[in-house]
């Protein structure tokens, strides 16, 4: 498991993106904004996922980050994207049941 497993790494720039998911095995990255009410409903889920699967999750503030939402053509928060060796699996928008994530990273994670 990785070392950034359990932990949500917080995105510095768009390049730590591109290596998150290209070297990690299944990432689970999580859209966001400070501003955004269905985004802070959705964190205590993030958490759970982190804590229960070898998931590694980015946490991407598209406010800080907007030409990377711009080239992911995020155009609503939140939105949840789901990459198993390097390719997208799944996308989610909005907020989404621990159980329909669990259902996408479980498979890829056994």
């Amino acid at each position: 498991m990785s070392e950034t497993a359990n932990r949500p790494v917080h995105l510095r720039d768009a390049g730590e993106f591109e290596d998150h998911i290209t070297t990690e095995a299944v990432v689970l990255v999580d859209y966001h904004a400070e501003w955004c009410g269905p985004c802070k409903m959705l964190e205590p889920t993030i958490q759970e996922l982190a804590d229960e699967y070898p998931v590694t999750v980015i946490k991407i503030d598209v406010d800080e980050h907007q030409a990377l939402a711009r080239e992911r053509q995020i155009r609503s928060v939140p939105t949840i994207e789901v990459y198993a060796d390097g390719e997208q699996a799944e996308r989610f928008i909005g907020v989404q049941d621990k159980e329909t994530l669990a259902g996408t990273i479980e498979p890829l994670t056994g």
